[in-house]
């Protein structure tokens, strides 16, 4: 049956069926077996943990200790935590999977991964990604110029690919010939004809033979978010009949050993096997085609878009070992029916790489909680007849007419409203309506607790009245695509974990937009508008993790309200020290003035025009000297600051 809107929207985890709290029913509640894949774990005194082997009898990173060394390195929070261990093994990982499934074919190509840079070009990581995948001649994908200097700069290994994809001009084609002439297995993937004449006049020009790779737009299209980038309608690639066009054109000009690879990509995070099972189909089969036209094809380049299980649902129906199995057996059997020798494989799934290895941890440093006033009130003489009324209501809601008392109260909410513009009604008395009626819908929230089908209008009450804990982040500099595209990122207290969670809550940033927040958290039963927190301790820190934030999300993130990159962390596995783990880097946040720089302001010209107005009312006698110098600092101070909180 198809759910309504109210159904669909206001979805909440019930914690209270819980009636033992214990580890196992936290690792439940936040889902964390099913997103961490193996990574994090909670240890018996209720703090969250990472395991770098995905060993449970292995080395355990607490990140609570992580955090307290952070504490004592001065370092202000909100700030990014790599876990650079994790993305190793995930480099490991995709590489061994693909050559263990290929020997267990007996494909007789080799696998020659490539990461996209795009999804987190941050030097640390490619230099991470590009150490742990020397091994195995793992290369890099660049999509733009400044993509490709880097990528040239980075990848030197001779043995591993260099696949540059997206428009290309004269520049980005001459650099591509340039990492040629250095020795290097530079591919130019053509996205569009005219880009391969200009190719092969360059590469004349200049007397370099080019390593070509032809991107075809497949039939097959994916589903999801990005399905647009797939299908005849695509943004990148040939048309079959360009793809032959090319070809045969390679041919007639004696080129067609420059043909080196054949690639296709049909979106991002593609949730279903079949889609895959498809896809490589289609672009094996075209693939044996080209060879028998005539192209010298080596390589075979089925893209990105292996699904990351953000939310821990099914979502995405297959695991990592499937998708490359249907990639290695299709593939060997449409070429062993065509009779054309294996090809070496090629993917670019970044997303799979990075996604895990980073997260956000940020300190909640207050709740929002509607309706809470400690206003008086009590009866009056002469008072309003609508303020006896819904008075009177209010000290007679129960489980069985919880639902009639709130309709009643609303009711007199809004003859208030109206009645207070008329100017029937006090201030004082529109207050003591407003205080009694979120009294009573607080009341009609917890009794429907114990409904089993409670009404849309009391779920929609329940959504509306959920704490707000706010945290001190950015929601457009850290995880935008939250925002953007209503992506779930795993939502995760870092430690009183094993204390059973009593407050449902969204998460509220700190800029000044409506937007800044989460409202969508993953559950055991699906998509959920909050997420069960603890009640905050004054005094005591509460720590927040926001986790899978390794892909995109680092780079995408934008400076709404001036807020810059966060501080930045990067931790790796040591057996040998007692806590199992040292912080290796710190690379510090953003500054106020490096801020106002980009956006092309001059910090030191700002500050010399406080300066000079500190000075004027100094000597008109607004200010004393002494407290004019001391403003003078201040300002200069802040402009040298984290643009986040501070206590």
């Amino acid at each position: 049956m198809k759910q309504t809107y109210a159904q669909s929207a206001t979805r909440f985890q019930n914690v209270d069926s819980y009636k033992e709290w214990n580890i196992e029913a936290a690792d439940e509640v936040y889902q964390i077996s099913r997103w961490g894949e193996g990574y994090f774990a909670i240890n018996n005194t209720g703090e969250l943990c990472v395991l770098p082997n995905k060993d449970s009898h292995g080395p355990r990173i607490n990140m609570m200790e992580v955090i307290d060394e952070m504490k004592a390195k001065k370092l202000s929070f909100p700030a990014v935590i790599r876990f650079h261990d994790i993305l190793r093994s995930q480099v490991t990982n995709i590489n061994k999977t693909f050559r263990a499934t290929i020997e267990e074919a007996r494909f007789n190509g080799q696998y020659m991964g490539v990461y996209p840079i795009k999804v987190n070009q941050m030097r640390e990581v490619v230099e991470e990604i590009v150490s742990a995948g020397a091994p195995f001649n793992y290369g890099l994908e660049a999509g733009s110029k400044p993509e490709l200097i880097a990528a040239l700069a980075m990848n030197t290994n001779q043995n591993s690919l260099t696949i540059l994809n997206g428009y290309k001009d004269q520049d980005f084609l001459r650099l591509a010939l340039l990492g040629i002439q250095l020795g290097r297995k530079v591919i130019v993937v053509v996205e569009k004809y005219s880009e391969l004449i200009q190719l092969l006049e360059l590469s004349e020009k200049i007397g370099v033979e080019p390593m070509i790779g032809i991107r075809a737009k497949l039939a097959t299209k994916s589903t999801g978010k990005w399905a647009g980038s797939s299908g005849d309608y695509a943004k990148f690639g040939l048309t079959i009949p360009e793809v032959l066009q090319a070809v045969r054109h390679m041919k007639n000009i004696g080129k067609e050993h420059c043909l080196k690879l054949f690639h296709f990509h049909i979106g991002s995070q593609i949730p279903d096997i079949r889609t895959i099972k498809d896809s490589i189909t289609e672009g094996a089969r075209i693939f044996c085609k080209l060879v028998k036209e005539g192209a010298k094809l080596e390589y075979f380049d089925v893209g990105g878009g292996v699904g990351v299980n953000y939310d821990g649902t099914g979502s995405i129906n297959y695991t990592l070992k499937d998708y490359v199995g249907d990639v290695v057996y299709i593939l060997k059997q449409t070429c062993d029916l065509e009779d054309i020798p294996h090809p070496n494989i090629v993917s670019e799934s970044g997303r799979q790489v990075t996604a895990h290895h980073s997260c956000v941890v940020t300190n909640v440093f207050g709740a929002i909680e509607i309706g809470k006033s400690e206003l008086q009130t009590e009866k009056v003489m002469n008072e309003h007849v609508l303020v006896s009324n819904i008075r009177d209501i209010s000290t007679d809601i129960s489980e069985k007419n919880y639902k009639d008392v709130y309709a009643d109260a609303l009711k007199i909410k809004e003859d208030t409203e109206s009645a207070f513009k008329l100017g029937v009604l006090s201030l004082e008395e529109r207050a003591k309506v407003e205080t009694l009626f979120w009294k009573i819908s607080r009341q009609a929230v917890e009794l429907s607790k114990k409904d089993e089908y409670p009404a849309d209008e009391i779920l929609m009450l329940r959504n509306q009245m959920a704490s707000q804990y706010l945290s001190n982040l950015s929601i457009f500099q850290s995880a935008p695509d939250t925002w953007g595209i209503g992506q779930i990122l795993p939502v995760v207290p870092i430690h009183r974990l094993s204390q059973k969670p009593e407050v449902l809550a969204s998460i509220a940033d700190i800029t000044c937009d409506s937007d800044g927040k989460i409202d969508c958290f993953l559950s055991p039963d699906g998509p959920s508008n909050t997420v069960p927190l603890h009640k905050l301790i004054e005094g005591e820190e509460y720590y927040l993790g926001l986790f899978m934030t390794g892909a995109y999300q680092d780079i995408m993130g934008d400076m709404h309200n001036c807020f810059g990159r966060l501080n930045e962390v990067h931790v790796f596995c040591d057996d040998d020290d007692p806590t199992d783990f040292y912080i290796e880097e710190i690379i510090p946040g953003n500054r106020s003035d490096q801020v106002l720089k980009t956006l092309q302001y001059n910090p030191e010209t700002m500050a010399s025009v406080m300066k000079s107005s500190i000075d004027q009312q100094v000597k008109r006698g607004k200010i004393r000297p002494r407290e004019g110098v001391d403003l003078t600092d201040f300002y200069e101070h802040c402009l040298q600051s984290y643009t986040y909180l501070s206590k």
